[in-house]
């Protein structure tokens, strides 16, 4: 089979599935670089040890586990899925995934952020993502039908996974936002641009940018900082573990427990040893 056939296979497929369009254009991307790493006119001829020679390139030239884990998938999903081979046609090593600590902003954080955003549909976008821990595209997708003032909760259709959820409505967000209807009306989307289509990530993103830069906070900070912020705070509040994972849509609960290494909760309880002070204020004295 010939690449451009090989690729919109692949393509019909992933479609077929209903998997996101960003998944399926990275499919693409992964596995046409694949293909043009080997000079096969025939791209169904890989054996094992041409694939793993591939990924050992991959590490070699320095691309991220993110990367490397999606070209894995690519590939995986061509062969299994596409061509229906046994899935022990292919197996290949993942790399070991880093543990990085998201970067967290404190409560006071969030409220200078928010004071510097003057738009009352910007600043109530961002509220929306901080106050119920949305993922920036589950806050795009809402509906003005999604908004239950009566029950204070949120209708999350369709997220990560293809599931559905609830999470709560902030009554200080629910009256931000009933401002921005009267003054906006949306029609369909709850958060609309200029001619009434899904208001754009990138245009999300440039809000919360200025509005970090106006507020003089020199953390790294994007819309996924505020669902980070969002969980770290509820944590620290005393909300129960499990509870924060069902507001995420965590399958897995080692994925939420990523917060407590985040928390100050436990660290403000233990004292450092430089304060240990048996003796008076010694390290203060002068020498």
């Amino acid at each position: 089979m010939d690449r451009g056939k090989a690729i919109d296979l692949l393509e019909q497929k992933l479609i077929l599935r209903r998997y996101s369009h960003s998944t399926i254009k990275t499919y693409k991307s992964m596995l046409r670089d694949f293909f043009n790493y080997y000079q096969h006119e025939d791209v169904d001829c890989f054996d094992k040890e041409e694939i793993r020679r591939y990924l050992t390139h991959l590490v070699r030239q320095g691309v991220s586990q993110s990367t490397q884990n999606q070209a894995i998938n690519a590939i995986k999903f061509y062969y299994e899925q596409v061509l229906d081979y046994p899935k022990t046609y292919y197996s290949a090593e993942r790399p070991k995934r880093e543990i990085k600590l998201p970067t967290v902003l404190s409560i006071s954080e969030v409220k200078t952020i928010l004071d510097q955003v003057k738009n009352i549909k910007h600043k109530s976008l961002l509220m929306i993502i901080y106050s119920s821990g949305l993922r920036i595209s589950e806050a795009l997708n809402l509906k003005v039908s999604d908004i239950d003032s009566k029950r204070m909760v949120i209708h999350i259709r369709g997220a990560k996974g293809k599931k559905d959820r609830m999470v709560i409505l902030s009554s200080v967000a629910l009256e931000s936002l009933r401002i921005y209807y009267k003054r906006y009306k949306p029609k369909h989307w709850l958060f609309e641009g200029i001619s009434g289509q899904k208001y754009s990530s990138s245009s999300s993103q440039a809000i919360l940018k200025r509005a970090v830069r106006q507020a003089g906070i020199k953390k790294h900070v994007t819309l996924h900082t505020l669902r980070h912020s969002f969980a770290t705070h509820l944590l620290e509040n005393g909300t129960d573990l499990r509870y924060i994972q069902t507001l995420l849509g965590h399958n897995s609960l080692k994925t939420t427990e990523i917060y407590t290494h985040i928390s100050q909760t436990y660290l403000q309880k233990i004292k450092s040893p430089l304060d240990f002070n048996p003796d008076g204020n010694k390290f203060n004295k002068k020498p």
